[in-house]
């Protein structure tokens, strides 16, 4: 549907204006059908409902690659068609998104369908960004998928697909517990991580831009998403099982999987903060 969707936009587009430059559109109309479709393609509110299904019924592996490299396609069109992009359609939609992530998450079991919630507030604050600084919205692309890998990765790695898989966490792969506790923390957004500097950078433009109330927004939703990774990282990484597992040692073992790329990513998603000058002269 969103496919065709963009085939439409830019046929009513070469229909008006006699041409098929996707970075010329110039009828409103097709720049708002544009919108939309990229927008489904991405899964930000109000066209999100696809996403936590799909993530559900998938392996983790597919999840991964759903929420992280299937995003760049989307996001590069946006970027080369921002000029057309009407600015209040997306930060409305980036408003929706980010107040629909956090209140779909809170209620969720199942981890694929809280990442998937988290996606959805995560792009909501790049679609905010995405019409006054592209800049901004390809550093925050960039760490959101250097951030969401490694938790896919971790999860896999210790097959745990519900919110009850992670309190054996502790009990069988404590090099593994700690560092998600932490990464959780960045995906929240909490300030001595990297998961902040985006946040940080993106409030900081809207409010140049007199746009106060959204930044204020987008900053509250911002807490609906910090409670569920606070509960996630609290089960893992504070609770034990109520029937300790049997097998305790499995971390004694050598992992099977390569783990080299898991941690590379997560120092990267904790460590990054310090270096924000360079990226905002």
């Amino acid at each position: 549907a969103a496919s065709a969707m963009i085939l439409f936009a830019s046929t009513v587009n070469a229909w008006t204006t006699g041409s098929w430059d996707i970075s010329q559109l110039t009828y409103p109309p097709a720049c708002a059908l544009l919108t939309l479709a990229l927008s489904m393609k991405l899964g930000l509110a109000p066209l999100h409902f696809w996403l936590p299904e799909v993530l559900q019924g998938t392996s983790m592996n597919t999840a991964l690659i759903i929420v992280t490299w299937q995003k760049l396609a989307p996001i590069s069109l946006m970027f080369m068609v921002h000029n057309s992009i009407n600015p209040m359609i997306m930060l409305i939609m980036a408003m929706i998104s980010t107040l629909t992530g956090g209140w779909g998450g809170l209620n969720q079991t199942q981890m694929r369908k809280i990442m998937a919630f988290s996606s959805i507030a995560h792009l909501g604050w790049m679609a905010g960004i995405l019409t006054l600084n592209q800049n901004i919205l390809i550093l925050n692309l960039s760490l959101y998928i250097i951030m969401t890998a490694p938790m896919f990765l971790m999860l896999k790695y210790t097959t745990s697909k519900t919110i009850k898989d992670l309190t054996t966490m502790w009990t069988t792969s404590p090099q593994i517990a700690a560092p998600l506790m932490i990464l959780l923390m960045s995906l929240g957004g909490l300030p001595p991580l990297t998961g902040f500097m985006p946040k940080w950078l993106i409030l900081q433009e809207l409010v140049t831009y007199n746009l106060a109330p959204i930044a204020t927004i987008m900053a509250i939703s911002a807490l609906l998403s910090l409670f569920f990774y606070l509960r996630l990282s609290y089960i893992a990484a504070l609770t034990m099982h109520p029937t300790t597992t049997k097998d305790s040692n499995k971390w004694r073992f050598q992992p099977k999987p390569l783990t080299t790329p898991t941690m590379t990513l997560t120092m990267l998603s904790l460590l990054l903060l310090p270096v924000t000058p360079l990226f905002c002269p």
